[in-house]
């Protein structure tokens, strides 16, 4: 993933946040609005609010693992069984 990919996908789950987080802040303010609607409406912010922060972590998890050295003991061959197998 490049870093404006992330920076995109970040944008994206911070608006969602924004926009949720406002909107809920004004709906449960609002009188004229029935409980059902305020109940539905941060049932699915909070949905929509857990989706952004999973994507925000799996962002960085993604990020965090290009950006990482390679670490001591792996090789290009890992996860290739036949490189791996006796040869008979």
């Amino acid at each position: 993933m490049t870093r404006r990919q992330a920076t995109l996908l970040r944008a994206f789950c911070a608006w969602t946040v924004f926009v949720w987080v406002v909107f809920v802040r004004n709906i449960l303010k609002d009188d004229s609005h029935s409980t059902g609607f305020k109940v539905v409406h941060s049932v699915l912010a909070a949905v929509s609010v857990a989706f952004a922060v999973a994507g925000w972590i799996v962002v960085r998890r993604v990020r965090q693992r290009r950006e990482a050295p390679p670490s001591l003991g792996t090789s290009a061959t890992f996860g290739n069984l036949e490189a791996s197998s006796p040869k008979v």
